[in-house]
């Protein structure tokens, strides 16, 4: 209360969430400046993936199956529920479950259960943590920019694997369904009250056109998405986070700022997040095939600090990320992909 008080004072307008530790602060902090409490409660829902999932229900948003977790017998017992429900027999392969942290940003703390004895493996200090079914269909993204409640911008970003890479703007087969996204974000944009700032969705679409929501965080994306869009549009990302956070930003200023989506691309731009693939590594060496190509850009690694590779945990974080833009998306989804098969680090 005392930071937010004294920023209204000094004249601040208002407060925008880069990170995802963030995001509650920010609330809290716009509602105070803004004379809006429902703000610092808007934000704890974007922060709590239970409450987040819950107000998505509400809304009459697709869900997956999601309960809180405190020890490991509520994970146990949640995996046999989810395949009980899925009338599996016995010997059938589980389906698997998803575990996430409540309030950590992206894949950190996310892990696949497909057996109980998988659950043994989860540090106690994890809990309590969300579990949810898992979702089949095409994964992907959204970065929308919204002002007085309206999509000013919407991109749609394809992963080609989760935790790894991921491309802007999206193939066509993705892009097809941009209408059926956009109307899922004008739902999302109602359900959670936004009239302002940036969301960043992830969703699942089925082949038959139904889209439900894996979460949604009001701040960046990670895999530097920003400055993906800026490579593929030649529009600054973060400057239209200050245009849609801005209470005194006019429509003329927007309609100015924002190139058309997808026609206005100048090309497709895609990042490789490294992980090495062995235990001990000495130096780090960008593959050939990878340095040669001509969409390759240029990487952001360095050299190792220790030479024995801490095991993966859940997802994990990357080591870096290497840069790629081209003209053609599926040659580019494909060089991705082709990425998790070589060695970065010897």
């Amino acid at each position: 209360m005392e930071i937010a008080e004294r920023l209204r004072d000094e004249g601040v307008d208002v407060a925008i969430p880069l990170f995802e530790e963030t995001v509650e602060w920010a609330g809290a902090i716009n509602a105070v400046i803004m004379q809006n409490p429902r703000l610092h409660g808007q934000a704890v829902l974007f922060r709590d993936k239970a409450l987040m999932k819950r107000r998505a229900q509400l809304g009459g948003i697709r869900v997956g199956i999601f309960e809180e977790a405190h020890d490991k017998n509520d994970v146990i017992r949640f995996l046999k529920r989810v395949n009980q429900t899925l009338l599996k027999l016995a010997g059938d392969p589980n389906d698997p479950i998803h575990l996430k942290a409540f309030d950590k940003a992206g894949c950190l703390g996310h892990r696949v259960i497909r057996t109980p004895d998988e659950v043994d493996g989860i540090p106690e200090e994890e809990f309590p943590l969300l579990m949810e079914s898992h979702l089949d269909g095409w994964e992907f993204a959204v970065e929308a920019w919204v002002y007085n409640g309206k999509i000013q911008f919407l991109n749609i970003s394809e992963y080609v694997t989760l935790g790894y890479s991921v491309f802007v703007p999206a193939t066509p087969e993705l892009e097809k369904w941009r209408d059926r996204i956009r109307e899922e974000i004008e739902k999302l944009i109602r359900t959670f009250d936004i009239e302002f700032g940036f969301i960043h969705p992830e969703y699942f679409v089925t082949s038959d056109g139904t889209m439900y929501l894996g979460e949604v965080a009001y701040r960046p994306p990670g895999f530097k998405v920003f400055e993906l869009l800026e490579r593929a549009y030649g529009f600054n990302a973060y400057q239209a986070l200050v245009l849609t956070f801005d209470p005194k930003t006019t429509s003329e200023e927007l309609e100015n700022f924002f190139p058309r989506e997808v026609v206005d691309a100048k090309g497709y731009a895609g990042c490789f997040g490294v992980y090495p693939r062995r235990r001990v590594v000495s130096q780090l060496q960008i593959p050939e095939e990878t340095a040669n190509h001509p969409y390759f850009e240029y990487h952001e690694l360095s050299a190792p600090l220790e030479e024995t590779v801490t095991k993966r945990t859940a997802f994990g974080t990357h080591w870096g990320l290497v840069f790629f833009f081209g003209d053609d998306p599926h040659r580019l989804r494909d060089l991705l992909k082709h990425q998790e098969e070589l060695d970065f680090y010897v």
